[in-house]
């Protein structure tokens, strides 16, 4: 899309009918003469009789979460520590995908995934890629690189271990935490709303959101939501394309209820700036940040990945205490990547290399479950009891070409030299066929769970216990050979929680609960002295390994104003490659890594004109036990002591309709390296906001105006995003976003 295109779009709809418009600093020409408001959305109940939890004043965050099968939890009553970001959040933040939501996470820190451009998530210092994100409870249905914001309404955060409550997760992520996005529904009012808006004038957007109910009671809800995005980013000669689709059904009766989803997403990056891997001698710090724009990225790069998904969930009450329910879902994709991420081996010259990879990959998805919940009383004690059963399958092709020693790109990180495509040479790595990916990875989830939770003295003692039954079976299919390699593990995961209500308006809490992973598949090659190596056992998954947390916290909710404050230390076994032999290095399992820390989040109304989000974290966490006396002790790779985010939105109270926020993000130092070599610098960023309102022949316009990084700062965003590698993510650079949302 043109800069011409991208202005036009966003000027065309923000100044239609201006000679109409009336600011919200006056009163609406309604018959109600009411003060014009910011457009909220109520959203009807998904498939279940809990419905979607309100907002906490200041519409930022909701005043509850789900915590698995144990269902909706409110903050103050859950044994667990959960935020729920809400959609009213993400489209003042003109937050584009999930990644820009947790960016008002003070826990979560965004980094990207091994190789490509899928986003990944440090929460507690623990890796989660988007490949076990969860939909409305059931993982892996969305994007695995990538996914919108248009394809959910709200953003969960479960800090902590979660496997009694949600199972194991596909790729053995969720250690630290699970992220859980719940679907749109269709409102109980109208809905019509279109957005177009703008990157910098070189990108253009473009939005619809529209929902229906039908019957006498409205019992029936279509939403359906589109989005086409396409232009070029803040970042040089960087370009993105994304077109969405999706529909959201539900219907709900006296007794049963049922919603389905079905979607699809085509995500397109063409020039995308790359990780930087760090390698060699001449490493011997870590360099200087680029300018924030800069470009290293190869012309004839690209990513495209197109997904189509669908959801089928249903509820039943069988009495007045006891409900059924059964999910269904799936997911299919087509990925094919064309990269050359950079090596740097000289850290004071910038002096680098890359070489071509491709790669093609096709995921067959299915997943599903069932369960009953219900309550009774024995005596004093109350019983909201809950049976689940889960699976889940996926399948994977993969393809790859690559790391071709006959076809190095010498450049610059600096000073990036660019090139024609190479072609691949005898001496690649080949692995498949790019044309036709075979069969690579059958992954299979199976897991039976019950749990209870005891309510005492009026509801202010509540107890919450049970256990996840979990088999994980995992068959690996080596490229070329097909060679077959399988395990099949069972393990029993508990959880005990306790929450405790001193007031009305303070409430204590613990939990143990652990996490299953099955074991990390280790990778075909590794680099040694800037070569590539093929790994004795490459291919092969180790064996699936438990992680246990522990946590206490205390949390307070004045009306207004909420917030928690925890302590948690979590231990989990860690894998690595070892390179003491380098003609026949090997990847193993050995040690642990442990992470503790205290958290505290802040929300709500500071005053009557003033909204609070964030908070801070402190982290320490350490390698112990490697095997590695060099190591042990050290800090784990990408993860920061300190971290912070400070938001604030102040209602301006002399000019009604006008909101202006700004949002501080600290991210502390942290190392590149397990060995604690490579130390990136702490950096802080700025960014800022305004809303207006104004009303457009009776219809109600938000105008949006964002700028991120307002300082233009050049920082290394991140360090790692797969575990054991300390690849670099360079900050984005300063980036002014413009919108104009109209609901009519």
């Amino acid at each position: 899309m043109s800069r011409k295109t991208a202005i036009s779009l966003f000027v065309n709809l923000a100044l239609a009918g201006v000679t109409s418009i009336s600011f919200a600093a006056e009163s609406t020409p309604s018959d109600s003469g009411k003060t014009l408001e910011t457009m909220t959305v109520t959203a009807s109940a998904d498939a279940s009789a809990e419905g979607l939890a309100e907002a906490y004043p200041g519409g930022q965050v909701a005043t509850a979460g789900r915590a698995g099968i144990l269902g909706n939890l409110d903050y103050m009553d859950s044994p667990f520590s959960i935020t729920s970001y809400t959609n009213e959040l993400i489209q003042d933040r003109q937050a584009r995908g999930v990644g820009d939501v947790l960016q008002n996470d003070p826990g979560v820190r965004v980094a990207r995934g091994f190789g490509n451009f899928q986003e990944s998530f440090f929460i507690r210092g623990f890796i989660l890629g988007s490949d076990d994100i969860a939909y409305n409870g059931l993982y892996s249905l969305l994007p695995r690189q990538y996914i919108a914001t248009e394809l959910f309404e709200r953003v969960e955060v479960l800090r902590g271990a979660s496997a009694f409550l949600m199972g194991a997760s596909p790729s053995g992520g969720g250690i630290g935490g699970s992220i859980n996005l719940v679907p749109k529904r269709a409102p109980n009012e109208d809905l019509n709303r279109i957005t177009v808006g703008t990157d910098h004038f070189e990108q253009g957007y473009a939005s619809a959101d529209i929902a229906r109910r039908f019957g006498e009671q409205k019992q029936f809800g279509v939403r359906v939501n589109a989005a086409y995005r396409d232009g070029s980013t803040a970042v040089d000669d960087e370009k993105t394309e994304l077109g969405l689709f999706s529909v959201g059904l539900d219907w709900r009766g006296d007794r049963a209820r049922l919603s389905a989803d079905i979607g699809w997403q085509d995500n397109q990056l063409d020039e995308t700036r790359t990780n930087v891997t760090l390698s060699g001698p001449g490493v011997t710090a870590i360099p200087s940040a680029p300018d924030s724009d800069s470009n290293w990225a190869q012309p004839w790069t690209y990513s495209d990945e197109d997904d189509v998904f669908g959801t089928l969930r249903g509820e039943y009450d069988f009495t007045d205490s006891i409900t059924g329910w059964a999910a269904y879902g799936m997911r299919r994709t087509d990925e094919a990547n064309s990269l050359a991420n950079i090596t740097v081996t000289n850290s004071n010259t910038g002096a680098a290399r890359a070489q071509r990879f491709d790669n093609t990959r096709e995921d067959d998805i299915d997943t599903g479950e069932l369960g009953l919940r219900g309550s009774f009383e024995t005596g004093a004690i109350g019983h909201d009891w809950v049976i689940s059963a889960s699976f889940f399958e996926r399948e994977t092709k993969n393809a790859f070409a690559g790391f071709d020693g006959n076809n190095v790109l010498l450049t610059n990180l600096y000073n990036p030299q660019y090139y024609a495509r190479p072609d691949f040479s005898s001496a690649s790595f080949i692995g498949n066929d790019l044309r036709s990916p075979a069969l690579n990875q059958r992954t299979e989830l199976e897991s039976y769970a019950i749990g209870d939770t005891l309510s005492l003295f009026d509801d202010n003692l509540k107890i919450t216990v049970g256990i996840r039954r979990q088999t994980i079976e995992s068959t690996n299919f080596a490229y070329n050979t097909f060679t077959e390699t399988r395990y099949k593990e069972t393990e029993n995961t508990p959880v005990a929680g306790v929450v405790l209500n001193l007031t009305p308006s303070w409430s204590v809490y613990g939990n143990y609960i652990e996490n299953l992973r099955q074991g990390d598949t280790a990778p075909q090659t590794t680099t040694i002295n800037g070569s590539a190596v093929s790994l004795t056992n490459g291919g092969q998954q180790q064996s699936p390994y438990v992680a246990v947390q522990k946590e206490v916290g205390i949390r307070f909710d004045g009306g207004e104003l909420g917030g928690n404050l925890s302590f948690f230390t979590t231990d989990k076994p860690r894998s690595y490659t070892d390179v003491s032999n380098p003609a026949a290095p090997v990847f193993t399992t050995s040690g642990e890594d442990r992470h503790q820390g205290v958290e505290l989040t802040s929300f709500g109304m500071l005053t009557d004109t003033i909204k609070l989000l964030g908070g801070v974290t402190w982290l320490d966490a350490e390698q112990r036990d490697t095997g590695n006396p060099q190591l042990d002790g050290n800090d784990v790779i990408g993860v920061p002591e300190w971290q912070a985010n400070i938001g604030a939105e102040w209602e301006v109270p002399f000019l009604q309709g006008l909101a202006l926020d700004g949002r501080v993000v600290y991210t502390g130092s942290r190392y590149a390296d397990a060995a604690n070599q490579l130390e990136l610098s702490s950096w802080t960023r700025l960014d800022v906001g305004a809303r207006y309102l104004a009303e457009v022949n009776g219809k109600v316009l938000t105008l949006r105006a964002r700028v991120h990084n307002l300082f233009d700062r050049d920082y290394w965003a991140s360090a790692g995003g797969f575990e054991n590698n300390g690849y670099l993510v360079l900050g984005t650079p300063r980036t002014l976003t413009l919108s104009a949302t109209l609901d009519f």
